[in-house]
């Protein structure tokens, strides 16, 4: 079921009612009642798989206590590894099967032999990624000591389960949902408003930009070869916001639909293209994931204790992980490989700490030296994104070698002026409202509510007039 469905739409409004009117029963049945809709939200996509996500979370489950419990520092460590292992592994077979195939059977050929071999017509489930790394980080922080698992299963499954973040984030800790999940909720108006807001906010994101920055994206990135460099310069332009619009929004959709539930989720984005490096750019963006391989990954290989060589082979680690976690492709680990080096300057100097506040806090502009910064990480940003939206390596490549030529300098024969001008509005807006939560957090609270809704409504009128035909699914449900 995708937020941008009418199916959704109609499917939000019934759960929201039954589950305040079941406040006034028991806790118990309205953590029931989400965690049915959250099994029902996830079988829309393929009923199939709602037995693997009942088995994987049964394992970590069950795993927990088993931690918990054992006795001994080895009985602990083997039902971590059993679980960590099973996790691992389905999600390996689901995700990598074919590309690890493919990949020894190229291997074997350059060293001369033609072996035979077929693949397997593997569906992906939606959103394997996510849940898999929830479990994770629950069976981690119970053999850490960090927390003591739940016996009640129902609260726990729904922390794995809780559908608005289901398949595509922001991913939880047990730490900070689970409390939630286990503790009364009351109805709050000023929380609902605000959850509408963010939604409101979510929806532009996903349909007026991330959609209509697609639509050319796809074009440009489909035919490299008959496309001018300043062509390939929109087009990555154009990715650049769509994957933005289409992430963040979704984030902006499950954030803002838990609120109205009563429970706050983890902040993903914290307006990743107003960074003044990549370091900065990599604590704002998809922080949910960041924050996980940092706590779960690069702290546990020694973090940077062991000095710079330490330092430098901890940060490659994080980074070729997360772009394979991405997709089976060597695109996404390129990508994951040039950020770390994007990033190493500031790692070896010590300066990725530097930039840690808002961007020009409390003033209109920036100066003419965060200008710069602001503007080469964008552009940074941007090349980067090439290799993460290319179909292979070679037509990353391909895509750059066109563009770096002299038709760089010539006008652009795509250009939707229409398009662009909502990208200037867009920016506009996230600009005034980068020190909030999200960037229409307080815009207008202050000015006379006919102005504040004015603006909701021009926001609405922009959806409706820019909304594709068709349901555009989130690029994020393919990781």
């Amino acid at each position: 079921m995708l937020f941008n469905s009418l199916q959704f739409i109609l499917f939000f409004p019934i759960v929201f009612a039954l589950y305040w009117w079941l406040n006034k029963k028991s806790l118990k049945w309205q953590n029931i009642l989400l965690l049915v809709a959250s099994y029902y939200f996830y079988s829309c996509w393929d009923w199939r798989f709602v037995f693997l996500l009942a088995f994987s979370t049964g394992l970590d489950y069950f795993s927990g206590i088993a931690i918990y419990e054992s006795n001994t520092k080895i009985k602990k460590k083997l039902w971590l590894l059993a679980s960590v292992g099973i996790n691992i592994g389905f999600l390996g077979f689901f995700k990598y099967y074919n590309f690890f195939i493919e990949s020894f059977i190229v291997l074997l050929k350059n060293f001369g032999f033609q072996p035979h071999y077929s693949t397997l017509q593997i569906i992906l489930p939606v959103g394997i990624s996510f849940y898999t790394f929830h479990g994770l980080s629950y069976v981690f922080d119970i053999y850490y000591n960090r927390i003591k698992p739940s016996y009640n299963w129902v609260n726990y499954t729904l922390f794995v389960c809780f559908f608005p973040l289901l398949v595509a984030g922001p991913i939880e800790r047990a730490t900070h949902l689970l409390p939630q999940i286990e503790r009364p909720r009351q109805f709050d108006y000023n929380k609902l408003v605000d959850g509408l807001r963010q939604i409101l906010w979510g929806f532009f994101k996903k349909v007026v930009i991330a959609d209509n920055c697609a639509e050319f994206a796809n074009q440009i990135f489909n035919d490299v070869g008959n496309q001018s460099g300043s062509n390939l310069v929109l087009g990555a332009l154009f990715f650049t916001f769509q994957i933005y619009g289409d992430f963040s929004g979704y984030s902006d959709i499950a954030l803002g639909s838990a609120r109205l539930l009563g429970i706050e989720l983890l902040k993903n984005f914290n307006f990743p293209y107003f960074s003044r490096d990549i370091a900065e750019f990599w604590r704002r963006w998809h922080i949910s994931l960041s924050s996980w391989f940092r706590d779960y990954l690069y702290i546990p290989l020694g973090g940077s204790k062991g000095g710079n060589w330490m330092r430098i082979r901890n940060t490659f680690i994080i980074f070729i992980v997360s772009g394979f976690w991405h997709g089976a492709n060597w695109t996404f680990i390129f990508w994951g490989g040039i950020n770390a080096l994007f990033i190493m300057p500031s790692i070896i100097m010590k300066t990725n700490r530097d930039n840690i506040s808002i961007v020009a806090q409390g003033k209109m502009l920036p100066n003419v030296k965060e200008f710069f910064q602001l503007t080469s990480t964008f552009m940074l940003a941007m090349f980067c994104w090439i290799f993460f939206r290319a179909n292979s390596l070679q037509h990353a490549f391909d895509y750059i070698t066109n563009m770096l030529n002299w038709s760089l300098f010539t006008f652009p024969s795509i250009f939707p002026k229409a398009i662009l001008l909502l990208l200037v509005f867009f920016i506009l807006i996230e600009w005034i409202g980068r020190e909030n939560n999200y960037a229409i957090e307080k815009i207008g609270l202050k000015k006379h509510r006919f102005i504040r809704w004015m603006f909701y409504a021009f926001l609405l009128f922009l959806i409706g007039m820019f909304m594709q035909t068709n349901e555009t699914p989130f690029i994020y449900f393919q990781f």
